[in-house]
């Protein structure tokens, strides 16, 4: 079975946003295009599909790191924080955005609560990430012939 792990993040994100597009899974609210992405971004993303990306990116941590709560996701999505003079400081990124984006997510029913710690992929999400991968692996083995062991 191919995991998430066996591709590279940057060719599965755009094609798993695409997926969330299609089958309208996530939608951007309309204050997406005026809100930052955490306390230490100066300005709102300029991409016009940055919701599906970080939706995307959402959906693979969850599933890589097992139960995750929204704290723990914010500080996944932080950054450092630019105080003048003063040395650098970690921030979270915003709580809000990814709270949005795992209810968004949940309702589709990718994602599911586990008790009191969090959330975890369901099984629809596990096959809809484990499926990509694997289309993904197949078309990277097509052009390196030594890939295909891993299928």
């Amino acid at each position: 079975m191919t995991h998430p792990n066996d591709v590279p993040p940057s060719a599965l994100l755009p094609k798993l946003a695409t997926e969330l597009r299609s089958r309208k899974a996530v939608a951007p609210p309309p204050w997406a295009t005026f809100a930052k992405t955490g306390v230490h971004k100066q300005r709102a993303p300029t991409q016009v599909d940055w919701w599906y990306l970080r939706s995307a990116s959402v959906l693979r941590k969850i599933y890589l790191k097992g139960n995750v709560g929204i704290e723990r996701l914010s500080a996944e999505y932080g950054g450092r924080r630019d105080r003048g003079s003063a040395p650098y400081h970690a921030r979270a990124g915003s709580r809000s955005i990814l709270r949005e984006i795992v209810h968004q997510l949940e309702q589709a029913g990718l994602v599911q609560p586990y008790k009191t710690k969090g959330r975890r992929v369901s099984a629809q999400g596990q096959k809809l990430l484990d499926g990509l991968s694997r289309d993904i692996l197949k078309g990277m083995a097509s052009e390196r012939p030594e890939l295909a062991k891993y299928l």
